[in-house]
């Protein structure tokens, strides 16, 4: 038996990356999962390989599709147990507003809009993707590393706010995951071995070894935690600006 046998969860960003894998780890947990990105065809690859997933089509960064998906979801899964707040972008100069929009305003909508049904159900996992980016300031991305400090932030605020109905909140803070966020990073002559000289493990990670994280927090195993923000990043250090480590 699987530690969320009988439990349901959404999945936003759930098409690829760290979204898909950490839908992966839930289902072979045994819950039953909705995926929501904006790329269907990626997103019914994804459910093929699911039992009983189901497929919700939305955009994220459009204001008000946080509340319209939780209820899409509540409908489709007769409930839901377990939030992901996955989707999410990087750095896109002259549109931080519509950055905002999507890395913290939609996971904040999305929240509010299931955490009341969880508590009706007794209990609740939400987990929001945030980053190392967060703690650390990015040169390169102020306003990507303050939306993920935003997260972290909303952890602490909602698991003390929905806390009392039995709803945990934590954040998971990756590192430098080998994803297609990174894709064209990786490419740039010198700046993967020089981040990776400054990871203890000397390794970037996979998205596997982040969704495995989001699946304990989502298990009754962790059901003392809220309101932490829990970094898998190998033991990166270093300054805070890619430019250093080329």
């Amino acid at each position: 038996m699987g530690r969320l046998d009988g439990r349901t969860a959404l999945v936003t960003g759930g098409s690829r990356g760290i979204g898909e894998h950490s839908a992966r780890a839930l289902a072979a947990e045994g819950a039953r999962v909705a995926l929501a990105a904006r790329s269907v065809d990626d997103l019914e690859r994804v459910a093929t390989d699911l039992p009983d997933a189901v497929v919700l089509e939305t955009d994220m960064s459009i204001a008000g599709a946080g509340g319209d998906l939780a209820s899409r979801a509540v409908e489709a899964l007769g409930g839901v147990d377990i939030l992901v707040n996955n989707a999410g972008a990087s750095e896109m100069p002259g549109q931080e507003a519509e950055l905002l929009q999507l890395n913290y305003i939609a996971p904040l909508e999305t929240t509010n809009a299931l955490a009341a049904q969880m508590g009706d159900r007794g209990h609740g996992s939400v987990i929001h993707i945030s980053s190392v980016a967060g703690s650390l300031g990015l040169a390169e991305g102020a306003t990507y590393s303050a939306s993920k400090a935003a997260l972290d932030s909303l952890a602490r605020s909602q698991a003390a706010a929905f806390g009392p109905r039995g709803v945990r909140v934590n954040c998971v803070a990756p590192g430098l995951i080998i994803t297609e966020m990174w894709a064209a990073g990786r490419e740039t002559p010198g700046l993967a071995e020089g981040l990776e000289r400054h990871i203890s493990l000397g390794r970037w990670g996979v998205p596997d070894e982040v969704a495995s994280v989001v699946a304990f927090l989502a298990t009754d195993d962790a059901r003392y935690i809220s309101g932490q923000t829990i970094t898998v990043d190998g033991g990166f250090y270093g300054p805070a600006s890619w430019a250093s480590f080329m």
